[in-house]
């Protein structure tokens, strides 16, 4: 599993680097009407994508930890609650003597 989750990463980097040296070319950016920002438009395409998708995997990962939290609290809670198997019967002295055990 490790490795197929490595190609994808690999084919992703291959792909992102494919991607900004075919569109590496200067663009402007009109933040304000007196604030222009010139920058590269796979810089620009890629910030962009990340400022969407990092708050998401925030997220997902924080409903991760606190879900994992709770399913393990609630097992916890559950195998308190099951009721411990009774001990076995002890021997008296005359089953000892008699060997009738």
């Amino acid at each position: 599993m490790q490795i197929i989750r490595t190609i994808f990463w690999v084919l992703i980097a291959v792909a992102l680097v494919l991607f900004a040296v075919n569109n590496w070319v200067p663009v402007s950016v009109i933040v304000w009407s007196d604030l222009v920002l010139d920058t590269k438009l796979a810089a620009l395409v890629i910030s962009a994508f990340l400022l969407g998708l990092v708050p998401t995997w925030l997220y997902h990962r924080a409903m991760r930890w606190r879900l994992s939290r709770r399913i393990a609290s609630l097992e916890t809670s559950l195998a308190a609650q099951r009721p411990q198997p009774p001990a076995p019967p002890l021997a008296t002295s005359t089953q000892l003597e008699s060997g009738t055990l």
